[in-house]
Parts: structure tokens; sequence; C-alpha cells
């Protein structure tokens, strides 16, 4: 935790706000993965303005949810947003799916399954060398149905890194479908527990109950999982017309439908105490 940690008010507002650059990313191309950079505004404002020391490291496993980390960063003043408004267009360095020499990016995640055994690694390595660093790594649900995903859990746990936490991103939704349907992977508690890993579940849109879970993370013995239940698209109820909100792609007007939306939001946000 960070000394002069915000107010449950004030996370509520940066992540309102992080909300608000998705849907403005997406809006430039008039596409790109708002679901994912929507579910994860929580999760991401509580980790880089609650949690994350200047000396830990976070991975994300999840390639195409780059979205929310930019926006993660241009919240902490990593990003600009000018370079943001590039999101996805030919020949930018604010890729869908970034590599890892970009700033703020650890891995290169466009190949699903990785970020457990990097994480795992990146892990021992810290400890080690006698830092005090902990990593942190998302992963998404549908990562759960690699192979590899699960001998980076199994390497954590036979290591017993403590400073390790996996925040395990549980939407029930990838690009074929329903996560249960396409390979069903639940329950994911008892597996984690069953590979030697403490798991916690936790609402991933309650801040409070993220923040409980990633203090309780700190004092954990070996490596913890935080099995966050996420909602595609949260925050943004325009897009309640759409099947899936995975991937999307619509009109200016929906783009700008959402973003009135979430300028109310933030207007609001901002007459609340802190």
């Amino acid at each position: 935790m960070k000394p002069n940690a915000p107010s449950t008010a004030e996370l509520a507002l940066t992540a309102a706000r992080i909300r608000r650059m998705v849907i403005e990313m997406c809006r430039q191309p008039k596409q790109g993965y708002a679901g994912q950079g929507l579910e994860l505004a929580d999760i991401m404002t509580v980790v880089f303005h609650d949690i994350k020391r200047p000396q830990d490291r976070f991975l994300l496993s999840t390639g195409h949810a780059a979205i929310a980390l930019y926006a993660a960063l241009w919240s902490v003043g990593e990003y600009e947003q000018e370079e943001l408004m590039t999101y996805g267009f030919d020949g930018t360095e604010i890729e869908e799916s970034p590599l890892d020499d970009l700033k703020g990016f650890e891995m290169t995640g466009g190949s699903l399954g990785q970020g457990p055994s990097q994480a795992a690694g990146l892990a021992l390595g810290l400890r080690m060398q006698g830092s005090n660093a902990r990593v942190i790594c998302e992963v998404s649900d549908g990562e759960l149905q690699e192979g590899a995903a699960w001998e980076g859990f199994m390497f954590a746990a036979a290591r017993g890194l403590s400073n390790l936490v996996f925040v395990i991103n549980d939407n029930g939704e990838q690009a074929d479908g329903a996560t249960a349907e396409v390979l069903d992977i639940g329950p994911l508690a008892p597996k984690f527990e069953a590979f030697g890993i403490k798991a916690i579940d936790v609402d991933g849109h309650d801040l409070t109950a993220l923040r409980t879970a990633f203090r309780d993370a700190e004092t954990a013995v070996g490596p913890v999982a935080l099995i966050c239940k996420t909602i595609p698209g949260k925050g943004v109820k325009t897009f309640d017309q759409f099947a899936r909100v995975h991937y999307v792609r619509t009109t200016e007007e929906i783009w700008q439908a959402a973003a009135d939306e979430l300028d109310a939001q933030i207007a609001d946000l901002e007459g609340v105490p802190a």
C-alpha cells in the first residue's frame, strides 16, 4: 500500500476517468477493446493508485487488454492523452497488443497464457537479489485454458513466492464466446488451492473489497490469486445494447453516448466529498 492512500471516493473518480479515456481511445478509430478497458478500470485504479510502489512490477499477461493499462498509466502521468489518441491506428506505437519495449509494458502478451511463468521468474529473480519488490500479474480467465499458465502457477507455489500476486480477470467471456462454453475452467478457487496458491474471491468492481484483498495478499505466505469477478463493459450502460463487448466496433453516435454517460458520472463523483 502506498503512503497517503486515497479515499474510496477518490478512487471511484479515478476509475471513472480511466473508463472515459478508454472510450476516447476507441472513439478515434471507432473500434477497440473497450469491454476489456472498462471491466479492468477498477482493478487498475486500485493497483496504480493504492497498491503499487515504485519498485513493484506489473505484468499484463492479456495483451489485448492493453487499453486498460494505457489508460491507467495515463492516469499516473506516464502517457499524454495525445499519445493515446493514436490507439489502434496504422504505424502507431500505441498498439492494441503492444510489445514489451513499450513504456509500462513488462512483457509481450499477444500469445496468451505466458504471463504466469514470466511473473514467477521475475518474482524469483527479485527475491534472489534481496529486493522487497512485489510482482502483480494480470491474467484473464480464458488464459487459464492454457497449460503453460498452470506450469507458471505450479512453479510459483513450489518456490513459495510470497512477493507474487496473480490478478485473475474472471469476466466469463472470450473471443469465441462464453468461457464456460468454449472450455469450462471453473471452479477456480479450488484449482488454485490444489496447486498450493492461496485463492481470494473478490468483486472486481468493489473498490473497498479489492483494497482489502490486496492487503490480505501482502501478508500471505506464498503466492496469491485474486479471482476478480468482472463484467465486460462495466460502467457504460450504452453498451447494454450489444450481446458482447469483448471488442466493440460501432458508430460515432454510440461512442459519443458512452462518453456523455461517463462525463455525467465524473461530474457526479467530483461533487462527492473525498
